[in-house]
C-alpha cells in the first residue's frame, strides 16, 4: 500500500475521525501540500501517526482538505472507517 487518499470539502471546527484496524500515519492536507506530499517533498499536515483509535483531528479552516492514510515503511493491508464530525 502506497497510500490511500479522500478528498473532501469541510467546514473549520470539524472534527475528522478515524478508526484503523493497525497503527498508520493519518494526514490532514491542504490542495497545496497535498500536491507537495505527492512530489515527495516537504509539506505541513495537521495529524500524524495514529497508534490508537479513534484518531481524531480537528480541521482548521474551511476548505476542501485531503485525508491520507499510509504505513510508512511498513506493508500490508489498511481497513479504516471515518467520521466526519
Amino acid at each position: 500500500m502506497k497510500y490511500k487518499v479522500i478528498q473532501k470539502f469541510l467546514d473549520y471546527g470539524a472534527m475528522v475521525s478515524v478508526e484503523l484496524n493497525r497503527q498508520a500515519y493519518v494526514l490532514l492536507l491542504d490542495p497545496k501540500n497535498y500536491e507537495k506530499f505527492k512530489k515527495g517533498e516537504h509539506y505541513k499536515s495537521y495529524g500524524g501517526l495514529a497508534r490508537s483509535s479513534p484518531y481524531k483531528i480537528s480541521v482548521p479552516s474551511t476548505g476542501t482538505w485531503f485525508i491520507v492514510f499510509h504505513l510508512g515503511k511498513d506493508e500490508g493491508n489498511l481497513k479504516y472507517k471515518i467520521y466526519f464530525l
